[in-house]
């Protein structure tokens, strides 16, 4: 996915492009798996998390697979320029993460148990890549929507770091902030449930192969 273009620096605010009022494109109005709204407002009693775990086409999978995720959609988040392309993205002058926005009904599946899939996912000791995938965009990330979710986020990551430092990896490198202030820009319409429409098209998450001691209690989200 545009190899060439991959950078390992975060731009500042003054380094960022300046981006466009308005996105370029337009996003479909339903998931092509679970037919429903890709955009809210969403249904009453439904919440939302935000993660960044690499190539936003496998992550995406991963959570549209989970009992009690009413829908998902791929975007940018956590950068400086308003409205980005997918192209801008990849020049790593836009400072954003590709990541996966899950709405989901929480009396189905807990926040803790998608911080358990997140974690699991993929590798969060890697820094500004995942596997053969280097670039900002490519960074571990996760974005929290409520204090609950930042504790929980927050105590997730404490407890996967002393198992994977205990299996010989290296310390988390993933963001962990408060989605507020940070928008989640929704990525262009082929980039939609990509892997539902190309089955055998690129993916590039995996995880570590160790568990995480999370996600089993349910707790709030």
């Amino acid at each position: 996915m545009l190899f060439s273009r991959f950078k390992t620096h975060l731009p500042t605010p003054e380094e960022a492009l300046k981006g466009r009022p308005e996105p370029d494109f337009t996003v479909p109005a339903r998931h092509t798996v679970l037919g429903n709204p890709l955009l809210g407002p969403y249904p009453e009693g439904l919440e939302t998390a935000d993660f960044g775990l690499g190539c936003f086409w496998g992550a995406e999978r991963k959570f549209w697979q989970a009992d009690g995720v009413w829908t998902t959609l791929v975007g940018y988040q956590g950068g400086h320029t308003p409205n980005p392309t997918y192209e801008e993205v990849c020049s790593g002058h836009t400072g954003h993460t590709e990541a996966v926005r899950v709405v989901y009904d929480p009396a189905v599946v807990p926040y803790t148990a998608l911080l358990k899939l997140f974690w699991e996912s993929h590798d969060p000791t890697q820094g500004f890549r995942q596997g053969n995938d280097v670039g900002t965009q490519y960074r571990s990330a996760v974005y929290t929507h409520s204090p609950a979710q930042q504790a929980a986020a927050e105590s997730s990551r404490d407890a996967y770091r002393t198992v994977l430092q205990n299996s010989g990896y290296g310390d988390i490198t993933t963001e962990i902030l408060p989605a507020e202030g940070r928008p989640f820009y929704p990525a262009e319409g082929y980039h939609q449930q990509y892997l539902d429409k190309n089955p055998a098209g690129y993916c590039g998450i995996g995880g570590t192969g160790v568990s995480c001691p999370v996600g089993v209690a349910k707790a709030d989200g």
